[in-house]
């Protein structure tokens, strides 16, 4: 028997063992933590429906396709591969919708290419910025994110702008 399989039990136990050490009803707190995870479920639930759908209706509508058409030439200019394009439009919505594009480019060109590599660090490096500020922001109660959108897209836009111009330095393709 490996030691990675006795990892969860070890903290189970260790966990039990703690809590009886501190005289802390164990039962009646995960119960709670439960609770209260649900509760947050329920209140970010709607905002997760609503974006998910946005996701599914955006690439099935073409704009994607539409969209990387239109950006081809501004890409070319800065050195990103058109062929990210759909990976550059969908990675702030969505995880999943991004590692989908990702596959597609890696299945296609190969992941050693450079279009593969690109993408590989355009994954790496950015983050799904809508849906991480629905979730947070929707369990936070908060309704207002000023200033977060503006700043996180930003930042994914430097890291799409620097993504071809590091495979270049570290890969030199």
């Amino acid at each position: 028997m490996s030691l990675s399989t006795l990892i969860v039990p070890a903290l189970l136990c260790a966990t039990a063992v703690f809590a009886m050490r501190r005289r802390v009803d164990a039962y009646a707190a995960l119960c709670r933590g439960a609770e209260e995870g649900l509760s947050a479920l329920v209140r970010i639930f709607p905002s997760l429906v609503a974006l998910l759908t946005a996701v599914y209706l955006f690439r099935a509508s073409g704009a994607t396709a539409f969209l990387g058409r239109a950006l081809s030439p501004v890409l070319t200019l800065l050195g990103i591969p058109p062929e990210t394009a759909p990976l550059l439009l969908i990675r702030p919505i969505s995880g999943s919708g991004a590692l989908a594009v990702g596959s597609e480019l890696m299945e296609t060109y190969g992941p050693d290419s450079h279009i593969g590599r690109v993408a590989a660090v355009m994954l790496g490096s950015s983050e799904t910025t809508f849906y991480t500020v629905a979730v947070y922001f929707g369990a936070a109660g908060i309704r207002k994110t000023r200033h977060t959108i503006p700043a996180a897209l930003c930042a994914d836009l430097t890291m799409f702008f620097t993504s071809a111009l590091a495979v270049r330095v570290l890969f030199g393709s």
